[in-house]
């Protein structure tokens, strides 16, 4: 059998508590208070579901009483309806002000008792059922966080183990150039896929805005030389011609394009950047990337596509992706992401004449 549902009544006259537990005492544990500061010490203890308040009482009247215990964390939840002979507006105003849900008039009609009562129940029913599954999707997201982490982590000593047989491998010797050309690649993306992880890691720190970020000078252009690289092959299978400029002048051999930042952080959100935007580009096409020193430093990758409507508004929200069919909608956040942890700030336009730029401006 089902506990009843518990009523604080909290009233100095004797006739109004009988016909309140007349009225609800076979549907409702009823509990009963005649002074204010005694009605506390048993709401701090029991915490009912719901409370009767007399206005016009002794030593603490029912103003005060509410004010306190909506003024505490352990019981501001408790709904209140007020009992009162007044009927004028502004002391209904007051109640209501201070935290009361509904009033009651004297003398008692039992039928409106009982309706005005069963409502604000059914509502705080309603009200604690809202705040258990909020508190379930809450504690479900940090086990998701927290396995996404674990797992991350867990991915490293596998990883760690894979990167060290071409190390053993080049220590017995004997073997070919070309072989021991394939060994460093192998190292080369063993260790990318490990900053990779480390990245993913830190990207949690910057949502929580607890990254440490350890600022050095970065040559930017290196940076964006090891992107293309790393997509040589697949950019001259797509024929695309990649076309930097500096101060929109064509790059010399000894340029240099200085940001304060960390490595790691430019290369994954470049990355990420340039990727999107060769994808979006079509085969025999150009991809620029438009480097700009001024009072600022500015890096705007354009290419001839053309972001479509339905996401250009969340374009750099966690998930937003359209038209990919492995598309996670993390590529654009994580730039945001980074971008901002890096202190600079990221934009976009997109029009079917102009095609997509993607601007990022840090300060000198």
């Amino acid at each position: 059998m089902e506990d009843k549902l518990s009523v604080m009544v909290v009233d100095d006259t004797e006739t109004n508590i009988d016909i309140l537990l007349d009225t609800l005492g076979d549907e409702y544990d009823v509990r009963v208070a005649t002074d204010g500061k005694v009605a506390l010490n048993y709401i701090y203890e029991d915490h009912p579901d719901l409370i009767l308040l007399d206005i016009m009482m002794p030593v603490m009247d029912g103003y005060e009483v509410c004010r306190i215990l909506k003024s505490e964390e352990k019981t501001s939840h408790i709904p209140i309806i007020f009992l009162t002979a007044m009927s004028e507006d502004n002391d209904e105003q007051k109640g209501l002000l201070l935290g009361a849900v509904d009033y009651i008039t004297k003398p008692f009609n039992p039928s409106l008792v009982k309706v005005r009562v069963n409502n604000q129940l059914q509502l705080k029913y309603q009200q604690d059922q809202l705040k258990k599954q909020n508190e379930i999707l809450i504690e479900n997201s940090k086990l998701k966080e927290d396995i996404e982490r674990i797992s991350q982590h867990d991915l490293k000593s596998p990883l760690n183990g894979i990167m060290n047989y071409p190390l053993l491998i080049q220590k017995e010797g004997n073997i070919s150039d070309t072989q021991n050309s394939f060994l460093n690649k192998i190292l080369e993306s063993g260790r990318k896929m490990l900053n990779m992880i480390n990245l993913s890691l830190d990207l949690y720190k910057m949502e929580q805005g607890t990254y440490n970020l350890k600022v050095t000078d970065i040559n930017v252009l290196s940076v964006i030389y090891n992107i293309l690289g790393e997509y040589s092959l697949w950019l001259k299978s797509r024929k695309l011609e990649i076309i930097i400029t500096l101060n929109d002048q064509e790059l010399k051999e000894n340029d240099e394009f200085i940001i304060a930042g960390e490595e790691l952080l430019f290369y994954s959100m470049l990355a990420n950047l340039f990727k999107n935007a060769a994808e979006a580009t079509d085969r025999g096409a150009q991809v620029l990337l438009k480097l700009s020193s001024n009072s600022s430093r500015e890096i705007e990758i354009h290419n001839p596509g053309v972001i479509p409507e339905e996401i250009r508004e969340t374009f750099f929200e966690k998930y937003s992706t359209s038209g990919k069919d492995h598309g996670t909608g993390l590529g654009t956040y994580s730039a945001r992401l980074i971008a901002e942890t890096l202190g600079g700030s990221i934009s976009y336009t997109s029009s079917e004449d102009e095609g997509t730029s993607i601007k990022l401006l840090f300060q000198k």
